[in-house]
């Protein structure tokens, strides 16, 4: 089970990540691009994900992922941290969401930063 500790934890341990409050809540950014936000009630985690997958993350796993309103016509989807099987989902989920906001001098310099682990 995640937390808002571990979430931004996992945020800053990326490369060129910086957090900057925005909005009145934390906001992690790579380069200056954002990738992630720790919404007010720090139970959640929003991330970038592209919507078509975002939407297929929702109906199969809504106890996890969920759609905020004022977020349904962005590519962004929130996650439930305490509904995460620990770190490894967490870094992947922050990992990908980093992976979309980082600049290819950093994609090329950590080719596999965050690459889910074969099972």
């Amino acid at each position: 089970m995640s937390d808002a500790d571990d979430a931004r934890r996992v945020a800053l341990s990326f490369p060129d990540t910086t957090e900057k409050t925005a909005w009145d809540m934390p906001t992690f950014r790579v380069a200056g691009k954002m990738f992630a936000t720790l919404p007010e009630e720090g139970t959640s985690l929003a991330v970038r994900c592209p919507k078509e997958e975002r939407d297929e993350l929702v109906l199969a796993e809504p106890e996890k992922f969920w759609i905020a309103d004022h977020e349904a016509s962005f590519a962004w989807v929130r996650v439930r941290l305490a509904a995460l099987e620990g770190d490894g989902e967490l870094t992947d989920i922050l990992a990908d969401s980093w992976r979309q906001a980082a600049p290819h001098r950093l994609l090329e310099a950590h080719p596999r930063l965050g690459v889910p682990s074969a099972d």
